[in-house]
């Protein structure tokens, strides 16, 4: 009878441990906004609020106040954040992959290790943003602002930066290879070391660019 016993309670342990993770996540509402995967919260009023480890995967914040907001560990595989004020957030170690970030306003923001792979940043205004060691693989970074960006060491292999404004900014230690970088302006950036192997500059801009093509 102990050992029945036994056996039952471990089996409960053992079910307990593995329902646990999937409902770790408390759903609850900010304002009208509840916080779960594929919640439908466009313009949605959520500046400075505590998001942190939050799977918010599949939603929609279209044209959502996300300022200063903290979502750094957060989960938003393929999340809506077109037209999105995302100034000064902090998405340290986020997962962004194949979100569409089109037109968002991102001044400021923290994304230091985030998953942006496949990602549509297209015309995102990302000035002075933290992206050290983020990874930017296949990213679409077409005519987006990333002055005084600090992209060291982030993977940017077959990202797209035409037209994209990097004056200033720091792609040291950066993997670029594949990238395309046409009529990009590459003014005062930084690119020592940077793997640069197939990588198009034509038209680039790049004058006092530490580490350019000649």
């Amino acid at each position: 009878m102990p050992i029945r016993l036994f056996v039952v309670a471990t089996l409960l342990t053992s079910l307990v441990s593995f329902v646990a993770p999937a409902a770790a996540q408390e759903l609850r509402a900010i304002g009208d906004c509840t916080i779960r995967p594929g919640t439908l919260c466009p313009g949605a009023d959520l500046r400075r609020a505590d998001l942190h480890g939050a799977d918010l995967s599949n939603a929609q914040f279209t044209n959502a106040d996300l300022t200063g907001v903290r979502l750094d560990g957060a989960r938003l595989r393929a999340t809506n954040l077109q037209q999105a004020k995302l100034r000064e957030a902090d998405l340290r170690n986020a997962v962004l992959e194949d979100a569409d970030l089109r037109g968002a306003l991102l001044r400021g923001a923290d994304l230091s290790g985030a998953d942006l792979s496949d990602a549509n940043l297209r015309d995102a205004h990302l000035p002075n943003a933290k992206l050290k060691g983020a990874a930017l693989r296949n990213t679409d970074l077409t005519a987006a602002e990333l002055p005084g960006a600090n992209l060291a060491d982030a993977d940017l292999r077959q990202a797209q930066l035409r037209g994209a404004d990097l004056r200033g900014a720091s792609l040291a230690g950066a993997d670029l290879r594949g990238a395309d970088l046409r009529s990009a302006n590459l003014d005062g950036a930084n690119l020592e070391s940077a793997k640069i192997e197939g990588a198009q500059f034509l038209g680039a801009s790049a004058q006092g660019c530490r580490g350019c093509p000649s």
